[in-house]
């Protein structure tokens, strides 16, 4: 104890500071990087800095050699690859807040949000109105929702169906939903480069197969010329699925301990299709 009010006592304002501004930036950059895609880059440049030590401790002089002059171009190619999210980091930390989260907690349940996206889906379907609607998983989004027009409303089966409304402002982009919250609507999407997919897929189905190539996200559509329901994860489109399987897939999005082997269970099924 007597150490503790030792170390205490010696606390200064300018400490107080010194510890706020280390927290303010590590943790804004944090956030920061976790809501770019780029953090997946981050997580590889962090492991090779961990194998510097790691090569002097065993005397890999070959790897230390190959890291060494690496990192002595890595510096410039860095500033060139993350270019976009330098600029990005200092507009975020500049706009930000002290806060301690960067989205409100939202009161929906599992069993709510996924009902509303199923009846929001299947009136879509029954009306042959296209949609598009990516769901965000652990790879951040910002890049696309910055994009569109940002939302940040709970997730309703009336405000999706209306933003897919046909001659409506928001309707040809795509719909980005975080959790609980439709973050963004009107959103661009990167067309995949696949030339081997059939030339009946349509620009909104390539749009999401080439979103789920650049990341984990998950994507859901209706098609507006047969009002079929498909939804595409890993770069790869399951056409025409029943109400059944969406609420599957949504019960997987929604509900941690079904992730691990609901897409497992998918492409066996898709596999047996197939024989």
């Amino acid at each position: 104890m007597e150490q503790i009010k030792l170390i205490i006592s010696n606390i200064g304002l300018n400490s107080i500071v010194d510890i706020g501004l280390v927290y303010y930036v590590l943790y804004h950059g944090y956030l920061l990087i976790r809501d770019m895609r780029a953090k997946q880059l981050v997580k590889g440049i962090v492991l090779l800095v961990a194998l510097i030590p790691i090569s002097q401790i065993f005397q890999l002089h070959m790897v230390k050699y190959i890291l060494d002059h690496t990192f002595q171009v890595g510096v410039i190619a860095l500033v060139v690859v993350f270019q976009p999210e330098i600029r990005k980091a200092l507009e975020y930390l500049g706009r930000t807040s002290f806060t301690l989260s960067s989205y409100e907690k939202n009161a929906q349940t599992s069993e709510q949000v996924i009902k509303e996206i199923v009846s929001a889906t299947s009136s879509l379907a029954r009306q042959k109105i296209g949609a598009l609607m990516i769901f965000e998983q652990k790879i951040g989004l910002t890049d696309i929702t910055d994009s569109g027009t940002k939302l940040n409303a709970n997730i309703s089966s009336g405000l999706l169906i209306n933003i897919f409304i046909p001659n409506t402002p928001l309707h040809d982009g795509a719909v980005v939903i975080k959790d609980y919250t439709i973050r963004a609507a009107g959103c661009f999407l990167p067309l995949t480069e696949n030339n081997l997919l059939s030339k009946d897929i349509g620009t909104r189905h390539r749009a999401a197969i080439g979103m789920t190539e650049k990341s984990d996200a998950i994507a859901l559509i209706v098609s507006e010329e047969t009002g079929y329901i498909s939804y595409a994860v890993e770069g790869r489109l399951y056409r025409n699925i029943q109400i059944e399987e969406l609420q599957d897939l949504l019960a997987g999005i929604y509900t941690e301990s079904d992730k691990g082997n609901l897409f497992d269970k998918w492409r066996n099924r898709n596999e047996d299709k197939k024989r």
